[in-house]
């Protein structure tokens, strides 16, 4: 298995997380190849939502997708709401298969290598790891919730005893967006995550227990059901979950796991891609500082894991239907964790 590498970083996984990784080995001066087997772009279910500081990353990488300004977040159910409108730049919301072609553009013209392979095996040594036939000096696994690398590595850790299992559907529909804001819509027992990305499009991610009905659940949202009714279904619902994932470490040797593949509690904030980008930004500057890697992960995620852990409790628990009615009672709270995510 010795030998010189083909390559300095190989990139398991060529969604937007995978594809930022990859710009920024580029970036560091480093030679980059990503090993994916699907054709771009991939559509996936997501809330399609970019954080503001998710548009600036993608910044970093001088890609700039086509999109919809988002000015804050909405809780709503049935006649209260509650709403932030950020402090600074707004976020963005984007086709998923629009960022997807928007990043894949970008690492072509950067020079990043792709390869359409499978990893099902994975073998390192202290100089490098071998993976799809290839030799690199290290692995960034960004395969997504159901990580092959994670689990290669070693560094899977088994779904924890009681937590709830939550999976995510999301739908588009062909309606004008009645606002600049990401709506979160609480029904009975799920949320919708109402996200604008484009003239004519809405993107409705639904988050709950499986399975997720989203005729029945969106029924039991009558302010969403009102301004959805007689709109055009735009493409099939896509699916995903469970959502969370947990890891052991987050490195191993010289394999570090990086975006959903590194561990995930839940899709209700809404940051996936902005905690994606940094650790991909982490990860690069501590590719020989395993250590390091970790606890800038940790202080990356801190927040995420903090607030998401505490709002699926009470999503999952009698408590729910008083989450909304509180966020209006207190505006400075709801503002706080809002701007806390977004930045």
């Amino acid at each position: 298995m010795t030998g010189s590498p083909d390559v300095d970083v190989l990139v398991v996984g060529g969604g937007p997380v995978g594809l930022a990784a990859a710009l920024e080995a580029r970036r560091a001066g480093l030679s980059a190849l990503v090993v994916e087997p699907r054709g771009t772009p991939v559509d996936k279910a997501c809330g399609e939502g970019l954080m503001p500081r998710a548009v600036d990353l993608l910044r970093r990488w001088d890609v700039d997708p086509a999109g919809r300004p988002l000015a804050g977040i909405a809780y709503v159910r049935d006649d209260l709401r509650a709403e932030h409108r950020f402090a600074g730049a707004p976020g963005r919301g984007v086709r998923r298969t629009v960022l997807h072609a928007a990043l894949a553009e970008r690492a072509r013209e950067a020079g990043v290598e792709r390869l359409a392979a499978r990893v099902g095996e994975l073998a390192q040594d202290g100089a490098g790891v071998t993976a799809a036939g290839v030799r690199a000096r290290w692995l960034l696994g960004c395969d997504g919730l159901h990580s092959a690398v994670r689990r290669l590595a070693g560094l899977e850790a088994g779904p924890r005893g009681g937590a709830a299992r939550r999976f995510g559907v999301r739908r588009h529909y062909r309606v004008a967006p009645w606002t600049d804001l990401v709506e979160v819509h609480w029904g009975r027992s799920a949320e919708a995550y109402v996200t604008p990305v484009g003239p004519g499009l809405v993107g409705v991610a639904l988050l709950g227990p499986a399975p997720v009905d989203v005729d029945a659940e969106l029924a039991a949202m009558p302010a969403l059901a009102d301004r959805l009714a007689g709109a055009p279904v735009d493409a099939a619902d896509r699916g995903a979950g469970p959502l969370r994932q947990r890891t052991r470490a987050r490195t191993a040797g010289r394999v570090l796991l990086v975006g959903d593949a590194s561990g995930y509690v839940d899709a209700l904030t809404g940051e996936g891609l902005r905690l994606g980008f940094a650790q991909a930004v982490a990860a690069v500057a501590h590719l020989d500082d395993p250590a390091g890697y970790e606890r800038a992960w940790a202080a990356a995620t801190r927040d995420y894991r903090l607030l998401t852990s505490t709002l699926v409790a009470v999503a999952t628990s009698p408590l729910r239907r008083a989450l909304v009615p509180a966020a209006v009672r207190l505006p400075p709270v709801f503002a706080g964790a809002v701007e806390r995510l977004a930045r």
